[in-house]
């Protein structure tokens, strides 16, 4: 049972996060060389025990945000989420915040970057920032081979990069082709505050991205930067961001998801970047949803 978790909350969890878990989570396990020495009933018991916050509670994501928790989705703070990525075999990570619905069909870690102000005065071309991705792509296969890592071929956009000045966020979502043939989407929004950058990286099944794209948005409605936080309370003197818009895209699609420590070594999953951290992944995702 979750601390903290309602009745409904409890059911919808445990019967679909611990089938999730039962039969997933200890194949990846096996293949990447963890120990082994905990059960899956162990493992399980480990990440129901973490201390999620659920419906209505104040999600501090650090001093410069908070999630009000909506209906059927739990989160979990700094100290948590470094165990809850530990526990699926990544590095310790601070500083990252996790937020999903309650089945765990998906979930979206957030980070904030402290770049300062970024000016969203930019105009956005999809085509010459493909362009200028696929440079960096191919540059990188070489380095791919050396670290022993399959190549990834980046084929296009599978949401083109838009900006809502409305809201302030920076959404993009690329497409690759692995070695085998299997498509990986890197889905990522970034949300633009006074001081800098909140990373928000989805992490779902392939054959449910669209859907739980749609989630994660109507989730993020729930966001909002803290009281002095926001992009428009802005005041002459703070720092501003030696870059803008396509530079986020340009460098965030490279390297967002290593930052953020996003199961580190997983190739088939929604929110990594094109970098070598993708590569060395084997098929988790397409393992583990396979079995719900």
């Amino acid at each position: 049972m979750l601390t903290g978790q309602n009745t409904q909350g409890s059911d919808m969890f445990s019967t679909a996060r611990r089938l999730v878990l039962a039969l997933g989570l200890l194949s990846f396990v096996a293949s990447y060389g963890l120990a082994q020495t905990a059960g899956q009933d162990d493992v399980w018991d480990k990440i129901n025990k973490l201390n999620w916050q659920f419906d209505g509670a104040d999600g501090k994501i650090g001093q410069e945000a908070t999630f009000k928790v909506p209906q059927g989705h739990a989160f979990l703070d700094s100290a948590d989420t470094r165990q809850f990525l530990e526990l699926n075999g990544n590095p310790p990570r601070d500083n990252r915040y996790v937020i999903g619905p309650t089945s765990l069909k998906w979930f979206g870690v957030f980070f904030f970057e402290s770049i300062g102000y970024v000016r969203d005065d930019e105009k956005i071309d999809p085509d010459a920032l493909l362009t200028s991705l696929k440079e960096t792509n191919r540059a990188s296969q070489e380095e791919r081979r050396k670290l022993g890592v399959q190549s990834l071929i980046l084929e296009g956009w599978h949401v083109p990069p838009h900006y809502d000045a409305e809201t302030k966020r920076l959404e993009w979502g690329t497409r690759l082709k692995s070695e085998d043939g299997s498509i990986i989407v890197n889905y990522l929004i970034k949300l633009l505050g006074r001081r800098g950058v909140m990373d928000a990286v989805l992490v779902s099944a392939p054959a449910s991205l669209d859907d739980d794209i749609k989630e994660f948005k109507a989730a993020l409605q729930s966001f909002s930067f803290n009281d002095g936080e926001r992009y428009s309370e802005f005041k002459t003197g703070d720092k501003v961001a030696e870059y803008g818009l396509a530079a986020l895209i340009v460098g965030g699609a490279a390297a967002a998801a290593a930052k953020a420590g996003v199961f580190k070594g997983l190739a088939k999953f929604i929110g990594v970047g094109v970098v070598a951290a993708i590569a060395v992944a084997g098929a988790f995702f397409k393992r583990l949803f396979r079995r719900t």
